[in-house]
């Protein structure tokens, strides 16, 4: 079954996953050139992560989401496992929302043009001047009522185990007072490991879970030291056993 799931892919997911990922790209740039960019900045991109998990005979199991309310904006932090946490969360979580994403993916062919024309938030460390750029641009995302999702490990795993998380995210919900919901991410490692880019996938069943949002309790470093290590456990705790446990990322 093996080798034949490989073939699969090459004949049939990969060429279709690239006119789809290309029909994507097309209909984000010019539909967010018209106008309705918070349509337009979404939903082709969730349709998309949705049709590449399709193809790819993938399934999702998702657990928690009723734990979120309508109408409100959240800061969502997940644990980084591999690239599949992009399909997974732009498919199923299921709220508008902007990615917080390193600088270097505006160059990836495709991927990197239709997130800038969707106005994702790049983070910019070239310097004070463009981290308060990226900072002012997630503030004005939050607080416009969209929200914004990011891996606050900074880089996937090397081994499926999480890494540290860092502040940022962290302080970005204490300024404005928002709640925090962690996301667990099982699954993403056993598809396709940062280890193997550009090789075959392998099947495994993708699972994405809710934990209860974490509201502020204050505001300052107490608060976002606090809410950083409860979103951290909570993470941690749906974890399959085989990578529970911190592994320090030499990549962070």
């Amino acid at each position: 079954m093996k080798y034949l799931y490989r073939i699969y892919q090459l004949f049939i997911a990969l060429p279709l996953g690239l006119l789809v990922t290309l029909l994507t790209v097309i209909s984000i740039a010019v539909g967010c050139s018209l106008g309705n960019g918070h349509f337009w900045g979404y939903y082709p991109g969730r349709w998309w992560a949705k049709i590449i998990l399709w193809l790819l005979l993938i399934p999702v199991k998702v657990e928690g989401r009723q734990h979120l309310e309508n109408n409100q904006s959240y800061v969502f932090v997940a644990n980084h496992q591999g690239a599949f946490d992009i399909f997974l969360i732009y498919g199923y979580l299921n709220r508008n929302f902007k990615w917080m994403m390193k600088q270097q993916l505006r160059k990836m062919p495709f991927i990197g043009y239709a997130c800038e024309k969707s106005h994702q938030i790049f983070v910019d460390k070239r310097g004070p001047k463009k981290i308060k750029e990226t900072y002012d641009k997630a503030r004005a995302t939050l607080q416009g009522g969209t929200s914004v999702t990011v891996f606050p490990e900074g880089s996937r795993s090397f081994t499926g185990h999480m890494g540290q998380f860092r502040k940022g995210a962290f302080a970005l919900a204490d300024e404005l007072q928002l709640p925090v919901v962690p996301l667990t991410i099982n699954g993403s490692f056993n598809v396709l490991p940062r280890m193997r880019d550009g090789h075959f996938i392998d099947w495994h069943p993708l699972k994405l879970t809710f934990h209860q949002p974490i509201y502020p309790v204050g505001q300052g470093n107490d608060n976002i030291t606090a809410t950083l290590n409860q979103a951290y456990d909570s993470v941690m705790s749906a974890l399959v056993p085989e990578y529970q446990g911190f592994v320090e990322n030499p990549d962070q």
